[in-house]
């Protein structure tokens, strides 16, 4: 008995759960959750690990500087990149990282792709394929080949779909267009390399939720993108918790210590150093006196001090 010959399409729908999760992205779901396989939290269905929305909104007030720290410390080296042109200097992006890649067109490979999107049910030109995948707290991440002159993936009208979907902005290694409507969208950012009039042309996407690099930095679907205005800092969603516990403390520490300058209580070397008893004890009291400052649980700050070496 001769076994039925299965399509491309049919093998991802039997093994991947049907064809939604084929639209998902261009690599299998499996292959996403063995990438990101140190996240043991919840996933969404496409496989991108889902971080708190707790966690992301309080990774939006640490420092890149603090949040770089930890991750070089822990052996990630390639998680920041900056020379970016912004629309809003004072508009922070932070959320979970959608990605997509765009590489240079060639009629073979644009007609396949678009060819199979059509039977997939998507609409449009390619570069709004990402968007229609975009949910609330989503960053829309693109490595589009730091090309400028019609490299442009999004003007104002997509840029109102992105943020409408999401709340957020795009982090684009490529160019953009329609600034001035742009800069009119509340609350919406775009990091990108630099505005240009032209339409996009000669660009095609050819990765969707797949790996891509931004620069100097290497960014996964699912990790927390955090974007203000020294850079944009890509962290691995199993490390965003111990990165946003250990900047808050940070910080907490430097109002602490500012404080206690001021009042002449103790010297810049005592408080730069290694934290004395009566330090720690004063800084407790301190904490006591100023429970709005604690931007976690107390439960959960007193927790972290257990294994911290001051």
């Amino acid at each position: 008995m001769k076994l039925p010959i299965l399509s491309l399409t049919t093998i991802l729908t039997l093994t991947f759960g049907g064809m939604q999760t084929a639209k998902a992205q261009t690599i299998p779901k499996e292959e996403l959750i063995f990438l990101t396989s140190e996240w043991k939290g919840e996933r969404f269905p496409d496989g991108r690990p889902k971080i708190s929305d707790d966690l992301v909104r309080r990774a939006k007030e640490i420092n890149i500087e603090e949040a770089w720290v930890v991750l070089k410390n822990d052996g990630y080296n390639c998680q920041f990149e900056g020379n970016w042109k912004i629309v809003h200097d004072d508009v922070v992006i932070a959320g979970r990282a959608l990605t997509a890649q765009f590489m240079p067109s060639r009629p073979d490979i644009e007609k396949n792709i678009k060819d199979r999107g059509t039977k997939q049910g998507r609409i449009g030109n390619t570069n709004s394929w990402p968007i229609d995948m975009l949910s609330k707290g989503d960053v829309y991440v693109a490595d589009g080949m730091g090309k400028i002159v019609e490299g442009t993936l999004i003007g104002d009208n997509l840029a109102n779909s992105i943020f409408a979907k999401t709340g957020n902005g795009v982090v684009f290694d490529a160019s953009v267009r329609d600034l001035d409507g742009l800069s009119k969208i509340p609350g919406f950012n775009a990091f990108v390399r630099d505005f240009d009039p032209s339409y996009l042309k000669d660009a095609v996407v050819t990765g969707i939720n797949t790996p891509i690099r931004i620069g100097r930095a290497v960014v996964l679907p699912g990790d927390l993108v955090l974007a203000k205005k020294e850079g944009v800092i890509f962290i691995p969603a199993h490390m965003v918790e111990k990165v946003v516990q250990t900047a808050e403390f940070i910080a907490l520490r430097d109002k602490f210590g500012i404080q206690m300058l001021k009042a002449g209580k103790y010297t810049p070397g005592q408080i730069d150093s290694q934290w004395t008893d009566a330090l720690k004890n004063d800084f407790l009291k301190w904490l006591d006196n100023n429970p709005n400052e604690i931007p976690m649980k107390r439960s959960e700050l007193d927790e972290y001090m257990k294994k911290r070496t001051w």
